[in-house]
C-alpha cells in the first residue's frame, strides 16, 4: 500500500491569495507546525507569507504527473498566531463574499504580519546568527537540520526587521495650508502636499513617491519648522490625539442613571448571562445612551469578560475612549488592557495591538474601543459588543480588498462568544427598526432628553440662488447666529461639502474644470491653491489656464465648508471665533482633538463642519444648529436618500440645546414642501419610519427584499469592454432567471467613469444570499480571462 505524506493547506496573504498544498520540510519535525500559524512558502521564483489553514494526509506521489509538491520554507510564529475561532471568522467572511480565504486574511491582518521578510535569529554556541527566509535556500541540508534543532529547542526567534533610519520617524506638516512659500517652490509644495494627503509618512515613503531629491527638501522643511517628525515606534509614541478636556475624573460616573436608564440597564445586564443576544437601544439625542453603554461595560468587565465599543468615525471613537476612561475604575481593566484601534493609527501601532490580543489566550477581560476594523481583531472572551450610531454607513466597508457590513460581523462574533450585541441610535437603520417591530430584535426606548428638552426646529426657505447677499446663509440664519454670539453661546453649522467651491466655471468658454480620470467637476480648495477630485485624488494647481480655452477668467460656483468659514468672518461680530471640522482641517495628527477641545473650551463661538460634527458630540453651550443645505442628499440615485438625509439632519439637530439652555435648529431648504421636513420638525423618527417603510414595500426595497450589486469595470476607451459587458449581461440574465433572482442591468453606474475605468452596475433583488453568490460566481466564470473586472457587494450601502 502506498505510504501517506503529510501536507498542509496554506492560504496566501498576497496575490494570488489562493490556498495551496505544501509539504513539510525535512529539517523541521511536523510538531513545529500548527493550524493558524504564519509560514513562508515558495511561489514561482519568489516567496510569500501564508497561514496554515488545514493539515492533509495524501498518498505518496499523489501530485499530478509532471508536478512536484514544494515544501514550506520556515514558520514565522512559534505557536499559532490565529486561533481556530479567528480562522472560522475569516472562513465565514470568505464564504459569504465568495472570495479567497487568503484575501480575507490579508485584509484582516496588519501589513507587518503579511510580509515574508522578517529576520530569523538563531542562538548557537558560536554566537548569534541572523538570516532571512531567502537565505535558507542556499544552505546545505545538515546546516538546515542544525537550525531546525535550534528552533525546536527554543534557541531561535522571529524578529521584526531592524528599523532603518529611513523608517524611524514619521513626518507631517506643522500647519495647515496655505504655507509661507512662493508658488514656484514646487519641490517643497510637493512634499507638503504629499504629507497632507497621505498623512504621517516615513522618509522612505516620501523618497519612493517623490524621488531621491525629496530627501534634501524634507530636511530643509523640517529645519525651518514647516514639517515635524515623531517616532514611528508605537511604544515611544502612544495615541497622539488629545483628550477633549471636559471629561469627569477617572472612575466617577458622568451622571446617575435616571429610573428609565436604570430599568434598561438592569434588563440588559440580565441578558449578558443568557448566551448570545441582540438588542436595539433607540433613544432621542441627548437621552443618555452612552451612560447605559458605559455602566453596562463596567458590569461586564467586573464579571471577567471583555467589552468592545464601536463608533462609526474616529472622532466618536476618541470621545468614547475618553468617556470610558473617565467612568471605569482604573483597574477595570488596568491600562495595559485598554486598547484604542482605528485606521488612522500607524501600521506599527495597529500591529502591536493585534499581537497583544492574539498572544493573550487566557481571555483576561479587556476594553477595546475603535471603529469598524476593531471587529477584526483577535479579541477573545467577549461579553458585550456595543455599536453606537448603528445606522451610520461608515460601518460598511465598501473599499479595499473586501466588502463587509460591521453589523453582520458583530452579530457573528456575539453569537460565537455568547455575548450581548447592543445597537444604539437616535435614528436607527430602517432595517434594524423594522426587525425590532417584527419582534426579531428586542427594543429598548429612551424618549426623553436627559436634563432638558429637544430643540425647536423650523424651516428657512432659500431663494433659488441661495441666501442672497450672505452667500449660502439666509438672512434669518445670519441674524440667529449673531444673536447667539452676542449672548455668549455657541452654534454649529452643517454643510456636508468640503473645500471652497465644488465647481470652477470658465466665463469665456463656459466649461467647468473636470477630472481627466473621472470626468467629474474638480473642487476648489483655496487654502491648498488646488483643484482636487474627491473621488480619485487627482489635483492641479489653481489658478492655472483653462484647459479648454487657455484663459484665466473663472467663477467659483457653489459653497463648501472652507468658503462658509471665510464668509462667517465678515458676517459675525469681530472676535467671535470660527472653527472648521472636516477631512481637510483634521489631516494633521492630533488636529481633530485640538479642534474639538478648543470648541469645548469656548475658544470659538461657531463650529462649521461636514457630517463629522453631526453625531455624538456634547457641547452644553451650543444653542443653535444651522443646516446650511438640507437638500443636498435628497435627490441622489439611492433608495436610502431620504432616510440618510433625515438621519443626518436629526443627528445634527441633536447637538443643540444639550445643556440647561433651550436650543433651536434652522433647516435651510429650497424645497420646503418635501415630506421629510414634517418629520424632522417634530423629531418624529417613528412617523418617518412608517412613511418610508410603505414606500419601500411598494417599490420592493429592503427590508422587503435583499439587494446586491455586481460592479463591472473595464479600462476607459476600450471598445471591447462595452461589448464584453453586453455579452456578460445576456449570460447573467439567463442564469438569474434559473435562480429566481431579479436582475436589473448591466447599466451605466451613476458615476460611470472613476479612476480611469468605466463602470456598470447589475442590481440584484431576491430572498436568498446564496443565489446572489451563485450568480456572481457564474459571472466570474463567464468573464474569466477577459477585459472585465467584477466585484460583488452584498447589501450595498454606496449605490453610486
Amino acid at each position: 500500500m502506498p505510504t501517506e505524506t503529510a501536507t498542509v493547506r496554506t492560504a496566501l496573504l498576497s496575490p494570488p491569495f489562493t490556498e495551496l498544498s505544501y509539504g513539510l520540510p525535512e529539517y523541521l519535525p511536523p510538531e513545529a507546525f500548527f493550524v493558524g500559524q504564519r509560514v513562508v512558502v515558495p511561489l514561482g521564483r519568489g516567496r510569500r507569507a501564508g497561514v496554515i489553514s488545514a493539515f492533509e494526509r495524501k498518498p505518496a506521489g499523489a501530485a499530478p504527473e509532471g508536478f512536484t509538491l514544494k515544501n514550506l520554507i520556515w514558520p514565522l510564529d512559534r505557536v499559532s498566531l490565529l486561533s481556530p475561532a479567528y480562522l472560522d471568522l475569516a472562513r465565514t467572511m470568505a464564504d459569504r463574499h465568495a472570495d479567497y480565504l487568503g484575501r480575507i486574511l490579508g485584509s484582516m491582518l496588519p501589513a507587518g504580519l503579511r510580509s515574508p521578510g522578517p529576520c530569523l535569529r538563531f542562538f548557537d554556541d558560536d554566537g548569534i546568527l541572523d538570516l532571512r527566509p531567502a537565505d535558507l535556500a542556499g544552505l546545505p541540508g545538515d546546516r538546515l537540520r542544525a537550525l531546525g534543532e535550534l528552533w525546536m529547542s527554543g534557541r531561535a526567534e522571529v524578529r521584526r526587521p531592524g528599523v532603518s533610519p529611513l523608517d524611524a520617524l514619521l513626518y507631517f506638516p506643522a500647519s495647515d495650508p496655505p504655507w509661507p512659500m512662493r508658488p514656484a517652490a514646487k519641490a517643497r509644495l510637493a512634499v507638503l502636499e504629499f504629507l497632507l494627503e497621505k498623512g504621517p509618512s516615513s522618509r522612505r515613503a516620501i523618497l519612493n513617491a517623490l524621488g531621491k531629491k525629496a530627501g534634501a527638501t524634507l530636511t530643509a522643511l523640517t529645519r525651518e519648522g514647516l514639517t515635524r517628525a515623531g517616532p514611528a515606534d508605537p511604544e515611544a509614541a502612544e495615541d497622539d490625539a488629545p483628550r477633549q478636556g471636559n471629561a469627569p475624573a477617572a472612575g466617577a460616573p458622568c451622571f446617575d442613571l435616571t429610573p428609565r436608564q436604570k430599568a434598561i440597564f438592569d434588563e440588559l445586564l440580565r441578558t449578558t448571562g443568557e448566551g448570545a443576544q441582540s438588542r436595539l437601544l433607540f433613544g432621542v439625542t441627548g437621552s443618555g445612551k452612552t451612560a447605559v453603554y458605559l455602566e453596562l461595560a463596567r458590569a461586564v468587565i467586573a464579571s471577567g469578560r471583555s467589552v468592545l465599543l464601536l463608533a462609526p468615525e474616529v472622532a466618536l471613537a476618541l470621545k468614547l475612549r475618553d468617556e470610558a476612561d473617565a467612568v471605569l475604575p482604573p483597574d477595570m481593566p488596568p491600562p495595559d488592557r485598554r486598547h484604542l484601534f482605528h485606521g488612522y493609527q500607524s501600521a506599527a501601532a495597529r500591529e502591536r495591538v493585534f499581537r497583544l490580543l492574539a498572544g493573550d489566550r487566557n481571555g483576561r477581560p479587556r476594553l477595546l474601543v475603535g471603529t469598524r476594523s476593531a471587529l477584526l481583531l483577535p479579541l477573545e472572551n467577549i461579553g458585550l459588543i456595543v455599536m453606537d450610531e448603528e445606522h451610520d454607513s461608515s460601518f460598511k466597508q465598501d473599499e479595499g480588498f473586501i466588502n463587509y457590513q460591521a453589523k453582520e460581523v458583530a452579530w457573528y462574533r456575539a453569537h460565537r462568544e455568547g455575548a450581548l450585541l447592543l445597537l444604539g441610535s437616535a435614528t436607527p437603520d430602517l432595517k434594524s427598526f423594522h426587525a425590532a417591530r417584527q419582534g426579531l430584535v428586542p427594543l429598548h426606548t429612551l424618549r426623553d432628553r436627559f436634563g432638558g428638552s429637544l430643540p425647536e426646529a423650523r424651516i428657512v426657505p432659500l431663494l433659488s440662488g441661495g441666501g442672497a447677499e450672505h452667500g449660502l446663509l439666509a438672512p434669518e440664519s445670519v441674524a440667529a447666529l449673531n444673536d447667539v454670539v452676542q449672548r455668549g453661546e455657541q452654534a454649529v453649522i452643517l454643510l456636508n461639502r468640503r473645500g471652497y467651491a465644488p465647481v470652477i466655471y470658465c466665463l469665456d468658454c463656459r466649461k467647468t474644470f473636470r477630472c481627466p480620470e473621472c470626468d467629474i467637476s474638480l473642487a476648489y480648495h483655496k487654502g491648498r491653491e488646488k483643484l482636487v477630485c474627491h473621488y480619485c485624488g487627482w489635483s492641479a494647481v489653481f489658478p492655472s489656464p483653462c484647459p479648454s480655452c487657455g484663459n484665466l477668467n473663472f467663477l467659483p460656483l457653489g459653497e463648501g465648508t472652507e468658503k462658509l468659514e471665510e464668509s462667517l468672518e465678515t458676517l459675525l461680530p469681530p472676535g467671535a471665533g470660527i472653527l472648521r471640522l472636516d477631512r481637510d482641517s483634521t489631516r494633521r495628527p492630533g488636529r481633530m482633538g485640538e479642534i474639538l477641545s478648543a470648541f469645548a473650551r469656548k475658544e470659538a463661538s461657531v463650529l462649521v463642519g461636514t457630517q463629522m460634527l453631526s453625531k455624538g458630540h456634547h457641547f452644553p453651550d451650543v444653542t443653535l444648529a444651522v443646516i446650511a443645505d438640507a437638500d443636498m442628499g435628497l435627490n441622489l440615485p439611492d433608495y436610502r436618500a431620504a432616510e440618510r438625509t433625515f438621519q443626518l439632519i436629526l443627528q445634527t439637530s441633536g447637538r443643540s440645546g444639550r445643556g440647561v439652555k433651550n436650543g433651536q435648529v434652522l433647516i435651510q431648504t429650497r424645497d420646503p414642501g418635501h415630506y421629510c421636513w414634517d418629520y424632522v420638525l417634530r423629531a418624529d423618527y417613528e412617523g418617518f419610519f412608517e412613511r418610508e417603510l410603505e414606500l419601500r414595500r411598494r417599490r420592493l426595497y429592503p427590508p422587503f427584499t435583499r439587494l446586491a450589486l455586481i460592479r463591472i469595470t473595464h479600462e476607459a476607451g476600450l471598445a471591447a469592454g462595452a461589448e464584453a459587458a453586453t455579452a456578460l449581461g445576456r449570460s447573467m440574465r439567463q442564469k438569474a432567471k434559473e435562480l429566481g433572482v431579479i436582475l436589473l442591468g448591466p447599466a451605466p453606474a451613476p458615476l460611470p467613469l472613476l479612476k480611469g475605468r468605466m463602470r456598470r452596475h447589475c442590481l440584484l433583488k431576491g430572498d436568498n444570499w446564496q443565489n446572489f453568490r451563485l450568480l456572481y460566481m457564474h459571472a466570474e466564470e463567464a468573464a474569466k480571462g477577459g477585459v472585465l473586472t467584477l466585484r460583488l457587494d452584498l447589501d450595498p450601502v454606496n449605490m453610486l
